[in-house]
């Protein structure tokens, strides 16, 4: 006798093993939903009642001192001016480097180029402030050749530095992205432009900008509001009142004035500032995507393909290599002497034990923070993708992606006055560092996750409904083998953007307590160049080898005979 649609979908919610049938472990439909939305609420909670616990426990300013005082006037045109300079020169040379990539796509170094350009994504903002400085700076290479040889004065701190700094992480990212664009153009419209014979400007206007487009309002506020919520850069390359942002007067506010009032007015603002940006994005066509993606497909451009154009392609994209090469050579030069001075000091035989405390403590903080971050977001892709409401899964991308408008600082001096009762030691408070942490590089493992969690062919999910895997297995046998290798890098971008964090830290560590980041600013202070470059190269290195330790983790075991059939078949997407 038939059964019922009923009866098979209660078969469904179990596995059959033997004569028995047992539940599928987290079948429940509820399990796919209810923990995403429990995730995109609590980051909610947590940033309204940051805000709010700060607006409490303090006496809010008037409005009116914004431009009354000259000195918040001054801090607000400051960090929009920096931004929007920032935002204009990175895609002014994002632009061109991308075109020449799509243009150039089988060059030798092309893919060490790409994954170098990735890297600004994770490298640390001060380990970068202490390689431009060795190349820029007073005593720098560039400084040299600038005032012996060209005879121009160069000052690398204030707005000069501050932008250079910007630039030199957002252009790579950015150019990545618009590389993405380029590629993704359609087949049909590079054959039809190369049939035509379309010179350099019109193959832009037909099939380059119609590409890019989409993408441009997303990655200028991406890029606007990394520099205008920039700490580290700041506070390193300021110099001085008149060059202070938002992010650093919040911090001088809470640290050194306790005027929390005064960092919850500068809050606000920065929120109001960054949410009207990210809303005037979303009305002119937000983009999904504004990661870079490592698997999309190179299209060779028929455009401007002449000798001459060859030419000043190579020589544009050398001077963008020296430029992304230079500071990171200096970190190595002068690192790679003291290194062992900075494990051994003195020739002894003793590791220096605020070396490795500091490792110690920064790889406390960051691995749970990867962990929480990656986590956090498969939840949340899982509640967006199963669910029918709109409103939902709109709720959702708006909860994952709010750590990027809600300054960390004012974050977490918030929840520490809303847990003060109970937060007593300083453990207590890297656990609170390494939640605000994991928050930050929500957004980012995000949209890593995104693509991969999406790709997964209907055919296969249909086999999968109608052989009644459900729940745990379903993940294991479906999901893990073609999540496998995001998943290892989302971790070891959430991990790598957590262990360079030097905001919240600042403000919640102790100096005699530092992680990495923030050893390294204290030697900077102190103009022991020698042992901050050492520690800077360290830094890198443990980022680089974490980086291979995911990415070894991320490669499917091999398997020989029937289990790699096996293995082989729950990888590959299936057709009906």
């Amino acid at each position: 006798m038939a059964r019922s649609h009923d009866a098979l979908n209660t078969d469904n919610m179990y596995t059959v093993s033997g004569s028995d049938r047992h539940p599928a472990p987290f079948s429940h439909p509820g399990w796919r939903f209810w923990p995403g939305l429990a995730i995109a609420g609590a980051l909610i909670t947590l940033a309204l009642a940051g805000l709010g616990a700060l607006v409490w426990e303090t006496s809010l300013p008037s409005v009116s001192e914004l431009w009354q005082s000259r000195y918040l006037r001054t801090v607000v045109t400051f960090t929009v001016w920096q931004a929007f300079l920032s935002v204009v020169l990175s895609l002014l040379v994002a632009v061109p480097i991308a075109r020449i990539l799509a243009r150039q796509p089988s060059f030798p170094g092309r893919s060490a180029l790409l994954r170098l350009m990735e890297l600004s994504l994770v490298l640390p903002s001060i380990v970068a402030v202490s390689g431009l400085v060795s190349v820029y700076g007073r005593q720098g290479w560039f400084t040299s050749v600038a005032n012996d040889w060209l005879g121009v004065s160069w000052n690398l701190y204030g707005i000069n530095g501050i932008v250079l700094a910007h630039v030199f992480f957002n252009a790579p990212l950015a150019a990545r992205i618009l590389l993405q664009a380029i590629e993704s153009a359609p087949a049909s419209q590079r054959r039809v432009a190369a049939q035509l014979g379309l010179g350099r400007r019109w193959y832009w206007r037909a099939v380059e900008w119609p590409a890019v487009r989409p993408v441009m309002p997303g990655l200028a506020a991406l890029v606007f509001t990394l520099c205008f919520t920039s700490f580290a850069i700041v506070m390193t390359l300021g110099g001085g009142p008149a060059a202070t942002t938002i992010e650093v007067a919040i911090y001088q506010s809470l640290r050194f004035e306790f005027d929390a009032g005064q960092a919850a007015l500068l809050a606000m603002v920065q929120l109001l500032i960054c949410g009207l940006l990210w809303w005037l994005a979303a009305r002119h066509g937000l983009t999904a995507s504004l990661l870079p993606d490592r698997q999309v497909a190179s299209h060779r451009s028929k455009a401007g393909s002449s000798l001459k154009t060859r030419i000043a392609d190579s020589a544009l994209l050398g001077c963008f290599v020296l430029f992304l090469i230079m500071p990171l050579a200096a970190i190595l030069l002068k690192g790679l002497p003291g290194i062992g001075l900075a494990f051994f000091p003195e020739g002894s035989f003793s590791v220096n034990p605020a070396l490795l405390d500091a490792t110690l403590r920064s790889l406390s903080i960051a691995l749970p923070a990867g962990l929480i971050s990656v986590s956090a977001a498969l939840l949340i892709l899982a509640c967006g993708s199963t669910s029918s409401r709109p409103a939902l899964s709109r709720l959702t991308d708006v909860a994952a992606y709010l750590p990027l408008m809600v300054p960390p600082l004012v974050l977490g001096t918030g929840l520490f006055l809303l847990f003060r009762p109970s937060l007593g030691s300083s453990s207590q408070g890297l656990v609170l560092v390494t939640i605000i942490n994991a928050m930050m590089a929500l957004p980012f493992v995000l949209q890593m996750l995104r693509g991969p969690m999406g790709n997964l062919d209907s055919s296969s999910r249909y086999q999968a409904d109608q052989l009644g895997v459900l729940g745990w297995y379903r993940w294991r046998w479906l999901h893990w083998p073609r999540l496998r290798r995001p998943l290892a890098l989302a971790m070891a971008y959430g991990t790598g953007l957590s262990m360079g964090d030097f905001g919240v830290i600042a403000l919640f560590g102790t100096p005699g307590q530092p992680t990495l980041p923030v050893l390294l600013y204290q030697q900077l202070g102190s103009y022991r160049m020698d042992a901050a470059a050492a520690t800077g190269l360290w830094l890198v290195l443990l980022l680089l080898t974490l980086f291979s330790v995911f990415n070894r983790l991320g490669i499917p075991e091999r398997k020989s005979g029937r289990n790699a059939h096996s293995q082989r078949v729950a990888t590959e997407p299936t057709h009906a």
